[in-house]
C-alpha cells in the first residue's frame, strides 16, 4: 500500500519548480492532489495530466494565495471537489531581491504578502477541516535563508523566518487535535530560476555545499512525503533543512 493512499493534499504554487515536484511526489504515493497557482495555464493542464497518469485525481485552481477572500473560495472549492484536506503544503512564494538601501516598500510588501500572509491564509482556512477530522499534516516551505539570512534578501529572509515562527506556534496550538505542523528549509535547489544563473555563480554556490551538488525539487518532495505520511507521526513543530549540509 502506498504511503498516502486515499489522502487529499492541497499544494499552493504548484505549476512549476518545487511545488510541482511536491504535487507529483504526493501523487506518486497515492494522494489525490488539489493545487493552486496564480492562473490556469499549460503547466496546470500538464500537471493535471501527469497526476491522472499516476492513477490519482489532480485538479488545479487559480488563486492569489496572498488574498484572503480568494483563499476562502479556493479551499471551499477543494473541499467540495475532494471531500476534505488531509495534507496542506504552503509552497507559494516569490523573490524581489535587492539590498535594503534600494528596496522599495512595494518590494517588501509583495514578498511578505505572497510568502508569509499566504501561509496564514491557507492554514487558518484549512484548519477547521482538519480540526473536524482530528488529523492533518501542514507543511510550510521556508528556506535556509530564513534560518541564516542572506545579503540582498532582507524581505525574502524575513518572510521565510516568519514562516518558521508561525510553524512552531501553530504546532503548539493544534497538536492536541492530532494535527502536525512542520517547516522545510530548502537550500540551493536546481530549478528554472537557478538555471538562469551564470555557470560561475552556480559553481561558487555548489563549492559551499558539503554534498557538492545543488538539490533537486525531488529532494524537497521526498522530505514532504515523509512529513505528510504516518512515518512522521511524532514529528511536529520542526524545521528540516534540505540543503546538503550547507546550513547546520
Amino acid at each position: 500500500m502506498k504511503l498516502l493512499e486515499g489522502k487529499v493534499a492541497l499544494v499552493t504554487g504548484a505549476n512549476r519548480g518545487i511545488g510541482r515536484a511536491i504535487a507529483l511526489g504526493l501523487g506518486s504515493e497515492g494522494a489525490n492532489v488539489a493545487f493552486t497557482d496564480l492562473a490556469i495555464d499549460d503547466n496546470t493542464k500538464s500537471l493535471e495530466a501527469e497526476l491522472s497518469g499516476l492513477g490519482v485525481k489532480g485538479k488545479g485552481y487559480a488563486s492569489n494565495a496572498a488574498n484572503y477572500e480568494e483563499t476562502e473560495k479556493v479551499v471551499a472549492d477543494v473541499v467540495e471537489d475532494f471531500g476534505t484536506v488531509d495534507v496542506l503544503v504552503n509552497n507559494a512564494g516569490i523573490t524581489k531581491d535587492t539590498l535594503l538601501m534600494r528596496m522599495t516598500e512595494e518590494q517588501w510588501d509583495a514578498v511578505i504578502n505572497v510568502n508569509l500572509k499566504s501561509v496564514f491564509n491557507f492554514t487558518k482556512i484549512v484548519q477547521p477541516v482538519m480540526l473536524k477530522a482530528r488529523s492533518g499534516s501542514i507543511i510550510n516551505i521556508s528556506s535556509v535563508v530564513g534560518v541564516a539570512g542572506n545579503a540582498g534578501q532582507g524581505n525574502y529572509s524575513a518572510s521565510k523566518a516568519g514562516i518558521i515562527g508561525f510553524t512552531k506556534s501553530i504546532a503548539k496550538e493544534v497538536g492536541s487535535r492530532n494535527i502536525r505542523v512542520n517547516a522545510l528549509a530548502p537550500g540551493f535547489i536546481m530549478t528554472e530560476m537557478t538555471d538562469k544563473l551564470p555557470e560561475d555563480v552556480k559553481e561558487t554556490w555548489i563549492k559551499t555545499i558539503p554534498l557538492r551538488r545543488g538539490g533537486t525539487p525531488e529532494d524537497v518532495a521526498n522530505t514532504c512525503i515523509f512529513l505528510a505520511s504516518d512515518l512522521s507521526s511524532y514529528v511536529s513543530g520542526q524545521v528540516i533543512n534540505v540543503c546538503g549540509a550547507m546550513q547546520t
